[in-house]
């Protein structure tokens, strides 16, 4: 094949030509809700192209990303750093995937993840968060001896067979039974810990120092004593970092806020690809993977077909350099005390926000029971209806009259959660701020398009009863 390669595939042609379909064909080929639920609440866009902190739609009109793909675009979108690792590794055409060679590239990229990194010595590449969750409790499980792990309530460690074993939100597992025999205990509970450690069958607790649903943070003091309490009766402590990890909450991992927690096995995702290419890493202690990895009989006892390829190499050490030459950690956290702040400071002004909460740029914003009659009676016809329907009644105006775009934080949940790219700045909180506060104004004034949305809603909920 010559270096034009196969002329009667052109992508942007394809794009031009079918890109206009994206709904039905997604309605067609695809999971059919997707579509059913975006065009229901109005966020059935057409986003053109995307930059940094924004997207923009065909009318040039400009949306602010507070969402960041789930906490994947950490660095915003399309960095000019990562886009030139991408094309440089591109065109390096390296003999990548050989599985019987050490290309540099993964070595490399674990030396620099290592260095941020202290009392860990060793990486697992994946492909996802919910893989890298899934290596740790392999991982745990081989190198103790025991089968169960524990995991707190309303955790979310992914939705593969594994990682929703330690899920616990009953939503995301029901119907999908038998699972491994794994226990939940309440986060901060450190009797409910200390009683199933007690029957000597404990691999490991898996834990996120902030939980994405509700965006809770383990109590002060909590991780340290639970490391304490595991490392008693020869369990480890699993640090779940997939949404947290690489800066998100002010530090360049979120149980490095509590001085003495170093975990035995950590995992991160998402914001390591740049958002271009699926990457995972497990990192761990070593005499956890030499008891893994204990034989050259053993060599490939846990692996992954498209770990540490080359192009998710590439992007995670671009990504990293990035972090370290933008200072990415310190804007997260200065940026983020910022909004919080002045979020914080609307709590006494609305009688139907109730609490913003969080760390760095990992923020929930809780709405709660007015005090007043009228919204009262509102807010008892939404409750009656389904939780949650209220928070979902300010993501839908955020959107459709400011352009930002957020996400409600579960299901069942009054609570808005704010994980933008790390890159945002004072603008982008002026604009969020006013925003809210109009979206508030106007949810308080007890009537309005907000208020008639929210009736659509609970008729909506209702009949799905």
């Amino acid at each position: 094949m010559t270096d034009g390669g196969n002329r009667g595939f052109d992508l942007a042609r394809l794009l031009a030509e079918r890109g206009a379909e994206r709904y039905d064909l997604h309605t067609r080929h695809l999971n059919h809700q997707l579509p059913r639920m975006l065009h229901t609440l109005g966020f059935d866009k057409v986003y053109e192209r995307a930059e940094g902190a924004y997207f923009w739609d065909a009318d040039g009109d400009d949306y602010l990303d507070m969402l960041a793909g789930f906490g994947v675009m950490g660095l915003g979108r399309h960095h000019p750093v990562v886009r030139r690792a991408l094309h440089d590794v591109l065109d390096a055409r390296l003999a990548d995937l050989t599985r019987f060679d050490c290309q540099p590239l993964p070595g490399l990229l674990a030396e620099r993840l290592l260095a941020h990194s202290p009392h860990l010595d060793r990486v697992f590449f994946g492909n996802s968060g919910t893989e890298a969750v899934e290596t740790a409790l392999k991982f745990a499980r081989y190198a103790t001896g025991k089968p169960r792990v524990l995991y707190c309530d309303h955790a979310f460690h992914g939705l593969t067979t594994g990682s929703l074993s330690v899920n616990g939100e009953r939503g995301f597992r029901d119907g999908f039974a038998p699972l491994l025999p794994d226990t939940a205990v309440p986060l901060g509970d450190l009797d409910a810990l200390r009683r199933e450690l007690k029957r000597g069958d404990v691999a490991a607790l898996v834990v996120e120092p902030i939980q994405g649903k509700g965006v809770h943070a383990a109590p002060p003091g909590y991780l340290r004593a639970a490391q304490e309490l595991l490392h008693r009766y020869k369990a480890l402590l699993i640090a779940d970092e997939v949404q947290t990890g690489l800066g998100r909450t002010g530090d360049f991992y979120a149980y490095q806020h509590e001085e003495g927690v170093e975990p035995d096995l950590v995992c991160v995702a998402k914001a390591l690809s740049g958002g271009y290419v699926p990457v995972g890493a497990t990192l761990g202690k070593d005499w956890i993977f030499r008891k893994v990895y204990s034989s050259m009989d053993r060599v490939l006892v846990h692996s992954a077909s498209f770990g540490s390829n080359a192009q998710a190499m590439a992007a995670g050490l671009a990504v990293l350099a990035v972090m370290e030459d933008e200072e990415i950690t310190a804007n997260a956290r200065r940026t983020g005390d910022l909004l919080r702040e002045r979020l914080a400071a609307l709590v006494d002004r609305y009688e139907l926000l109730h609490e913003v909460r969080g760390r760095g740029l990992m923020i929930g914003i809780e709405f709660g029971r007015p005090s007043s009659l009228k919204l009262r009676s509102r807010w008892t016809m939404l409750q009656a209806a389904r939780k949650g329907l209220f928070a979902q009644m300010v993501v839908v105006p955020l959107l459709q009259n400011h352009r930002i775009l957020t996400q409600v934080s579960g299901d069942h949940l009054e609570v808005i959660k704010l994980i933008p790219p790390l890159i945002i700045g004072d603008a982008e909180v002026d604009r969020f701020v006013t925003a809210f506060t109009s979206v508030m104004d106007d949810a308080h004034s007890g009537g309005g398009l907000m208020w008639d949305f929210g009736r659509t809603l609970v008729r909506q909920a209702m009949a799905h009863r």
